[in-house]
């Protein structure tokens, strides 16, 4: 009995993937770091142009042109839904990053013809905006495509990588924690020679150089991402709902059966008790939110075998939608911090244009300066990984040192501190230009606030993506890891929100009758108080985040040989040893 409970176990942990067995682990991740530095090479070197390309070339005034680069950013990052309902539904998540990839390249080229061809360019109006007629059309075709495939890849990629670590096994549970930590030194790296190669050619040569090369390292990316297909795991989705389906129908079902009273023993909800069609653990009841309950109730005098997918649903399917309700309000506390990243990409970058830009003999991109964050994460991310973490460990008991919550509320924390810096940076660069303006303050200024943002951001990052990782059901995993990028979106569209919200507001209250953040003369505006509102603003949300984490209830997985409860660190190494002993019993058995 033992035994045949022991082969469901790993026959449970195996199905739906193509030939596991060799596949998998750091050798095949290691192509996907590999797309990963390569793309974001030429992703985040893009992002930090635009807003100077958008004033320079395509005559975008100051608040213009931020709007635009934030909501493009904000329609990247939320497209990124469209590549996980796609990859967790219809095809591998292998050939939907292939495909967004695709999209992206081209998306790339047509930005590259409309920066080099100058007849693609309207000429200054003095207007927030001054494209139209076929340069419009060009230039939001490019925007669009360009945010499909960027967001597409996110969509699919992170959850893809996590799937080649069998956590099964104890190794598979350990190395799949490390694997997020890599999977965002690939980022850095891969950004920091964007920032320093790229903005430094598009600078000194053209912008349409900086898109160009972008566009060569996303096919340099794409071909390294193909030639690991035989080293992974690739999952096949099983013939399924979508996603959003599931969610509907439990919610529908929930709301139709109202009136109906819940079972005093929870053993009568129906739950499907063969394999048929089933790719992860059964999930235990939960008391939280039990109206949804109500959609796993057997109508009387029915068999539920005789039922209609859409006339009851099983427990498993209720708990999965409840996981996905419990993580919305974490998605929603990491919005704001988003919003102040989205400063750090635009006025930021306004800011550098008018300082010191010199370094030594060397004039420094003020696009470039991002590369301070960059590489204090590429030497903390190492450091955290093989220095923090198992030093955490000793005291904390978890495999991780720290649990993703926590990890994601110091960065929440840092993210308070550098808006606040980077008030009182602005006001020091705005008080020694208007005394001289020809002797402006270094540049390097910029870099405390960068410095801890960065280190805000991999705390933040990392841990939202491991969290929604391990937290989804295995048929939702790259829905849930899009509710990072999804967190980002919505930070990007509210820093657009936010701008012309305090400008109206400002414009009218202000004795000067002019918005805090307009115009294109930085320092005629109040770009000081704006960052210290956003301080404001995260202090108050990292207060609604920890009352957010503390009322948090992880999820509880059911496979009839195991009970998890991830929240508790003493059952998740009791899980690590049971799965120790299972193998070595499998050996003595042998």
């Amino acid at each position: 009995m033992g035994e045949e409970k022991f082969t469901r176990y790993k026959l449970l942990s195996k199905i739906s993937f193509k030939s596991t067995e060799h596949k998998g682990g750091f050798r095949s991740s290691g192509f996907i770091f590999g797309l990963v530095a390569l793309e974001n090479m030429g992703f985040i070197s893009t992002i930090l142009i635009m807003f100077t390309y958008f004033m320079e070339d395509l005559s975008f005034n100051i608040p213009g042109a931020a709007n635009t680069v934030t909501n493009f950013m904000g329609a990247a990052f939320l497209l990124s839904i469209i590549s996980a309902f796609i990859s967790d539904t219809f095809v591998s998540r292998f050939y939907t990053v292939l495909i967004f990839g695709v999209v992206e390249i081209v998306g790339f080229t047509f930005m590259t013809i409309q920066a080099h061809d100058t007849s693609l360019h309207p000429d200054p109006c003095g207007k927030k905006s001054c494209i139209g007629g076929m340069i419009k059309v060009m230039f939001y075709t490019s925007l669009a495509l360009l945010a499909l495939g960027c967001g597409g890849v996110r969509g699919a990629l992170p959850a893809f990588g996590a799937d080649q670590f069998d956590t099964s096994t104890p190794k598979g549970l350990k190395t799949q924690g490390s694997y997020f930590n890599w999977l965002l030194l690939s980022t850095t790296l891969g950004a920091a020679v964007g920032v320093i190669g790229f903005v430094w050619v598009g600078t000194n040569h053209g912008w349409w150089w900086c898109f160009c090369l972008s566009t060569i390292g996303c096919v340099l990316g794409l071909c390294m991402f193909l030639l690991g297909k035989p080293f992974y795991r690739i999952q096949i989705p099983v013939p399924k709902d979508s996603p959003f389906l599931s969610i509907g129908r439990v919610i529908a079902l929930a709301i139709n059966n109202r009136k109906a009273k819940l079972p005093e023993n929870p053993e009568e909800l129906y739950e499907n008790d063969t394999n048929k069609d089933f790719t992860g653990r059964k999930l235990t009841r939960t008391r939280q939110f039990s109206w949804l309950d109500k959609a796993a109730i057997v109508p009387n005098g029915s068999k539920p075998s005789d039922l209609a997918p859409w006339e009851i649903c099983t427990v498993t399917q209720v708990e999965e939608v409840k996981i996905i309700i419990r993580m919305l309000p974490i998605v929603l506390s990491t919005v704001i911090m988003n919003t102040c990243l989205a400063q750090l990409q635009t006025f930021s970058q306004a800011q550098g244009n008018i300082m010191n830009k010199k370094l030594g003999k060397l004039e420094f991109p003020a696009g470039s300066i991002p590369v301070i964050p960059l590489v204090f994460m590429s030497v903390l991310l190492p450091v955290y990984e093989f220095v923090f973490v198992p030093f955490a460990r000793k005291f904390t008991k978890h495999p991780q040192g720290i649990t993703q919550l926590q990890r994601v509320g110091v960065g929440l924390v840092l993210s308070v501190i550098s808006m606040g810096v980077a008030g009182i940076v602005e006001v020091k660069r705005r008080n020694q230009s208007r005394i001289n303006p020809f002797e402006p303050i270094s540049l390097f200024w910029l870099s405390f606030q960068y410095g801890i943002f960065g280190v805000a951001d991999m705390f933040t990052l990392v841990g939202l993506l491991e969290f929604f990782y391990k937290e989804a059901p295995i048929g939702m995993r790259s829905l849930a890891t899009s509710f990072a990028w999804i967190s980002m979106s919505l930070g990007y569209f509210l820093s657009t929100v936010l701008v012309d919200s305090v400008n109206a507001v400002t414009k009218r209250v202000s004795p000067s009758k002019k918005g805090w953040v307009t115009g294109y003369l930085l320092d005629m505006n109040n770009l000081n108080l704006f960052y210290w509102f956003l301080a404001v603003l995260s202090l108050i949300n990292f207060a609604f985040y920890l009352l957010l984490a503390s009322m948090y209830q992880y999820k509880k997985e059911d496979d009839g040989l195991l009970t998890t409860e991830m929240a508790s660190t003493t059952t998740s190494i009791a899980m690590v040893s049971t799965s120790e002993n299972l193998e070595l019993n499998e050996d003595v058995k042998g």
